[in-house]
């Protein structure tokens, strides 16, 4: 798949900024020594380096975002629990949970790639689903498709072979009507291109599939936005068809979003790419090029459906005979290659903050995400 990053996309030396982690489990060194990291999880780079049998304050919170995304279970509590900061068998449990699912090391421990990686900007929609992974990590064969479904594999209606979208909530963005149209067309024509499947935009909700809106925080869906680079979106599966974006990222509607003046420049496409993703009953993918992996940098495009998002999508609705096949990635120099020799050593392009005025974590989350 094409992914364009921008030259102040690089990678995380979280280690450098934490005192407590051994070089060991530092990342290579040569990268920017990153001081602020304005996103709702920035305070997890303090806890690099806790294991099993810590008691440390902020713990409490990345429990939270464990719990958030599927990976602590507490089914007697239906709202957010209160969690103590201490690094018990759960949450070691749910660590090597995440690690296994975006392709890390399977240590159970904080460490420094693992802090990088959560502190990514992402999709709202959940890893984890009623105790099993939504992300096809899981007992997965080398070489096959680790894309995934819903539990119980929720799908549009065979007889609906055409689904209507409206953008009902807009007035908490200053991106007009017209470039919406044209952006969500593009985003939708990428799932059409592949499957048996048409999108056509009508004005109504009343008349609707899928509605489409912009909130900020609580927005009556339980699912309650959190500022710029955290939770980016969130959508929910077949047949619900609700798609949300948080009014508070710097959407980035047309131009060249790698050249966005703002570090928290977010592409609106490519995170309406990936939440539609959901809306026809996708879940999250481990294989990090594609669509429906759960994070997205800022300041990156990534529009163009790989081969696992297609091997998904036509297992739910067929394939569209007209297909002309997955693009092949673009040849890009990332920063990584321009700015750092050493960051080579760790090759996730995902795994890494912007640097500029304020840095920027990265994802995608683009999980946009």
């Amino acid at each position: 798949m094409a992914i364009t990053t921008s030259p102040l996309v690089v990678l995380l030396a979280v280690a450098a900024v934490v005192s407590t982690v051994s070089p060991a489990s530092a990342l290579p060194a040569g990268l920017p020594d990153i001081k602020s990291l304005p996103n709702p999880w920035s305070a997890f780079k303090n806890l690099s380096g806790c294991h099993f049998g810590d008691e440390r304050q902020g713990l409490g919170k990345l429990k939270d975002y464990l719990w958030h995304f599927g990976y602590l279970s507490y089914p007697s509590s239906p709202s957010s629990p209160s969690f103590n900061d201490m690094f018990d068998a759960d949450m070691e449990l749910a660590i090597k949970t995440y690690q296994r699912n975006f392709g890390l090391n399977v240590t159970g421990d904080l460490d420094a790639a693992t802090v990088s990686q959560m502190m990514a900007p992402r999709c709202g929609v959940a890893d984890v689903v009623n105790g099993t992974s939504t992300m096809g990590a899981d007992g997965a064969v080398h070489g096959r498709g680790l894309f995934s479904y819903f539990p119980g594999s929720p799908r549009w209606p065979r007889s609906k072979k055409t689904l209507r979208y409206a953008i009902t909530a807009t007035s908490a963005t200053s991106i007009d009507r017209a470039t919406l149209s044209r952006v969500f067309a593009s985003a939708f024509a990428q799932w059409s291109a592949a499957t048996t499947l048409n999108f056509t935009e009508t004005a109504s909700a009343s008349d609707a599939d899928i509605t489409i809106g912009f909130y900020s925080g609580d927005h009556g869906d339980g699912e309650a936005f959190d500022g710029p680079l955290g939770t980016l979106a969130h959508a929910f599966s077949p047949t619900n068809g609700r798609l949300h974006l948080d009014a508070s990222e710097a959407w980035v509607a047309g131009g060249d979003v790698t050249k966005a003046s703002s570090s928290f420049a977010v592409d609106l496409e490519s995170v309406a790419v990936h939440e539609i993703g959901h809306i026809l009953g996708l879940g999250h993918s481990s294989v990090e090029d594609s669509i429906m992996f759960p994070t997205l940098t800022s300041r990156t495009k990534k529009v163009n459906l790989g081969t696992d998002d297609v091997a998904g999508i036509q297992g739910l609705y067929g394939n569209n005979p007209n297909f002309k096949g997955v693009a092949p990635p673009a040849t890009t120099t990332s920063s990584r290659e321009m700015d750092t020799a050493g960051a080579g050593a760790l090759s996730r392009t995902w795994r890494g903050l912007v640097d500029g005025a304020a840095a920027v974590a990265i994802g995608f989350g683009l999980a946009l995400l």
